[in-house]
């Protein structure tokens, strides 16, 4: 038992061989207490009384009652026990550290000085560690250490001392829990360390789509399509001919699913329809609903039947819904992980990969009209001075719809892109081609010319 078995001859091996190392007096006379008691009761178990008698060698025995003494162990497993508490009791590696870190970047003319106010702040830390760390090697070391320092640069013991470093800030046990979850940038930027990448989407006038990657079409769809479809937002738009018979199709109605997330929001539906824009989602509740993060979804009506504003704080996106005329515009600012986060059976979102193939159209089938071109031209000259895509589809649903109103669409529309776009260089939209062509002034003044000659003529 225990290794091995003593022979009735032998006593406690080498125990007056053994150093012992403590951190204090008392632990030092426990030990030879206890050594004192197991010798003598090994004497005792080894008394003549207590002799084998009879042929060959003792056997051992594994008899509790055999064992010299129970308690022993019980005290020295006490002991061992004390010297681990004391000696995790030693500061001296806390006062080493602020050492190093007080003297790793000394410079300068008062260089000795600031030395020696380390070093008298080390030596005061070690006295202040002095009752739990006695018999610990590494803290003899230090005061013997600070003692010569302190003589090789000429250092008194008595002087200033560095003023205390201040204490570092409580661990965050809760880590990422602690924050916000319902606050998207915050979370990212604790998670990434850098804040998050923005993306644009935008639908509005006959209609013409901006897509997240600055692709831009106009298309000929007609009913519903899914302008989003991902893990967090459900985006339909519905589109009617602007008139009975007309090949122009505008948005007619929105549908905007805000899908529910456990932490924040309870899932939220809005709609809007020409002239019925609401400042309030479905159930009549303008934020995200009774859940600690219900705040990270509100709704704001920013001019009434006109422009209502959906920020959705939880999952970094903002929402702009407008009527102009008689025609609703979508636009969105979206991080980029969300507009990411679908699935390969989420493949049609118009805002993703723009309209299909089968639905575009050139904005240049327009023209046909020179004269109507012209004068929608002039009409959106007025608010859009820059000749881009914005500025081409303004002409092009003023010639086709007849009606003056999409002249604010298309302004609405990049006065959103101005607020939502993360680069402001990729505003303007140039495709070369797509768009009516300008008619010169000479062709407009023969035809006034011809048409004055008519007149003429006829009278």
């Amino acid at each position: 038992m225990f290794g091995s078995c003593l022979d009735a001859g032998s006593s406690i091996p080498a125990a007056a061989h053994i150093q012992w190392h403590f951190s204090d007096p008392t632990s030092a006379f426990l030990l030879g207490d206890l050594l004192n008691e197991a010798e003598t009761s090994q004497r005792v178990s080894n008394s003549p009384g207590s002799a084998w008698i009879g042929m060959g060698k003792p056997a051992c025995s594994e008899s509790p009652g055999q064992l010299e003494n129970p308690s022993f162990f019980l005290r020295a497993l006490f002991l061992l026990l004390f010297c681990g508490h004391v000696s995790s009791q030693c500061k001296i590696l806390r006062c080493n550290s602020e050492y190093v870190a007080a003297t790793l970047n000394l410079r300068g003319s008062n260089r000795n000085a600031a030395y020696c106010n380390a070093l008298r702040s080390y030596s005061h830390c070690t006295r202040k560690t002095a009752r739990t760390c006695r018999g610990d090697l590494a803290y003899h070391s230090a005061v013997h250490g600070i003692e010569d320092l302190m003589i090789q640069n000429n250092c008194s013991k008595e002087g200033p001392t560095l003023p205390p470093r201040p204490r570092p800030p409580a661990p965050n046990h809760q880590g990422f829990e602690s924050l916000d979850i319902c606050n998207y940038e915050k979370s990212f930027l604790y998670k990434h360390g850098q804040p998050p990448s923005y993306q644009h989407c935008a639908a509005f006038g006959d209609p013409h789509i901006r897509t997240f990657h600055d692709d831009f079409h106009t298309c000929r769809v007609e009913g519903s399509w899914p302008l989003l479809d991902n893990d967090y937002l459900f985006v339909q738009a519905t589109s009617s001919p602007v008139a009975k018979g007309s090949n122009a199709t505008v948005t007619s109605k929105l549908t905007i699913i805000f899908k529910n997330m456990k932490e924040c929001i309870d899932q939220k539906v809005y709609q809007a329809e020409i002239d019925n824009l609401p400042a309030a989602f479905e159930d009549g509740s303008v934020n995200g609903g009774e859940r600690p993060g219900g705040s990270s979804l509100v709704i704001r009506e920013r001019s009434p039947g006109q422009h209502v504003e959906i920020q959705a704080e939880y999952i970094g996106t903002t929402i702009a819904v407008r009527q102009a005329g008689h025609q609703l515009s979508f636009s969105i600012r979206a991080a980029e992980e969300v507009a990411r986060a679908f699935t390969e059976e989420q493949d049609l979102q118009l805002c993703v990969g723009g309209c299909p193939r089968s639905q575009r159209i050139s904005r240049s089938e327009c023209c046909r009209s020179r004269v109507a071109t012209e004068m929608a031209r002039a009409l959106c000259k007025e608010l859009l001075p820059v000749e881009d895509v914005y500025f081409q589809s303004c002409v092009f649903d003023v010639v086709t719809s007849g009606d003056a109103n999409f002249t604010m669409a298309a302004h609405g529309a990049l006065e959103d892109a101005r607020v939502f776009l993360p680069n402001a260089e990729k505003l303007h939209i140039f495709q070369a081609g797509a768009g009516c062509p300008h008619i010169s002034s000479s062709f407009l003044l023969l035809l006034l010319t011809s048409g004055l000659w008519a007149v003429l003529l006829h009278f």
